[in-house]
């Protein structure tokens, strides 16, 4: 089968859909399928099997800032990358998202699976400012698919219908395999994520300025908040701006413990995969999109979302554990392994199936 996965968001910028986009293209490709990625990108594609349909810009989105492309060169591009590619099945993920998904939703015959990424508790940003025209758009999808509860209830409570659950995957191998970055030997406590007030890297550093043990916090990612939670000069922290997808996986395998505190609107724990299959500790709030991935006290231990004395606590915990941490990890490579991308891309073929025989509604 042909595919073509269509991303909006640039992949020279860290994010989960980008993640899922390439990963799902590279496992879709290992089991026998040909498949090409379209999306936006700041310079030359990141891999092979990608074509860029232009740079993007920053536009504020659901609580962060989205890497978007638009405009008649990113239609033109988009259209010309599918025509000349010549698709059984177009993957569009988050559909709705202006840019290479809407322009192939709307000028194109090829059969089409929408996935919905987002989650939110007011709706998501783009579908409710666009409004009726989302929802016309959305009548061409052949078939869609949602990660999470979260995120299906999210866009049906803005377009309606019928979506397929089919969780995100993680390239266990690519973080399993990673050779680990090097220490000191301290025991490292790491985050990942933009800084942003609903990623809640305040209440981590709150618990590690009081944490009272000897370790070290790896900080990955900037954002609005980073010169003001840089200026508070906690002692052993380190900050390491925006990392490559293959310094990150190596941060992840040399992690003692992943942090991940945020406080609304994820719809899905990739980072937590990532983590679990890396083989570090996970220490999450315990919001719905985390609970997707991690089961509390099996494979992770969670805390009341900005909790700050309870993630303390938890930290403390696996820190003076060594035993308890090595049951987690165990665990918690286990429950990575079901949600491999290669089983990822098994679930996507019926799928794809589906949209091709129904075709454009």
């Amino acid at each position: 089968m042909r595919v073509s996965v269509l991303c909006p968001y640039s992949l020279s910028t860290p994010g989960g859909v980008q993640v899922q986009a390439m990963g799902l293209a590279r496992a879709l490709r290992a089991i026998g399928h040909d498949a090409r990625v379209i999306a936006p990108c700041d310079g030359p594609p990141p891999e092979p099997g990608i074509v860029t349909v232009g740079s993007s810009a920053g536009i504020r989105s659901n609580g962060s800032i989205s890497p978007v492309a638009a405009g008649r060169d990113v239609t033109r591009r988009t259209l010309d990358a599918i025509a000349a590619f010549g698709p059984d099945v177009l993957h569009l993920h988050e559909p709705m998202v202006p840019g290479p998904t809407v322009a192939a939703l709307l000028g194109s015959d090829v059969p089409s699976v929408g996935t919905f990424h987002a989650s939110s508790a007011k709706g998501i940003n783009w579908y409710r400012f666009f409004g009726r025209p989302v929802r016309s758009a959305s009548r061409q999808l052949s078939v869609r698919t949602a990660v999470s509860e979260e995120a299906r209830t999210s866009a049906e409570h803005v377009i309606g219908g019928h979506f397929w659950l089919v969780p995100n995957g993680v390239e266990v191998e690519r973080y399993a395999k990673a050779d680990p970055w090097p220490t000191d030997g301290t025991p490292v406590i790491l985050f990942v994520g933009r800084h942003e007030p609903r990623k809640g890297l305040g209440v981590l550093l709150d618990a590690f300025e009081g944490l009272d043990r000897e370790a070290t916090l790896w900080i990955t990612g900037e954002g609005p908040e980073t010169e003001a939670m840089q200026a508070r000069r906690i002692p052993a922290v380190l900050w390491l701006g925006t990392v490559g997808e293959v310094e990150k996986a190596a941060r992840l395998r040399a992690a003692t413990i992943v942090c991940a505190p945020s406080l609304r609107q994820e719809s899905f724990g990739i980072v937590l995969l990532e983590a679990m299959a890396a083989g570090a500790a996970v220490v999450a709030s315990d919001i719905a999109g985390y609970r997707n991935v991690a089961r509390s006290e099996q494979d992770a231990l969670l805390f009341p979302a900005g909790d700050v004395d309870a993630l303390r606590a938890r930290l403390r915990l696996l820190l003076d554990d060594g035993a308890r941490r090595a049951e987690l990890v165990a665990a918690a490579e286990r429950r990575a392994a079901q949600f491999s991308m290669e089983r990822l891309a098994e679930r996507y073929l019926p799928v794809y199936e589906a949209a091709v025989a129904r075709g454009r509604p």
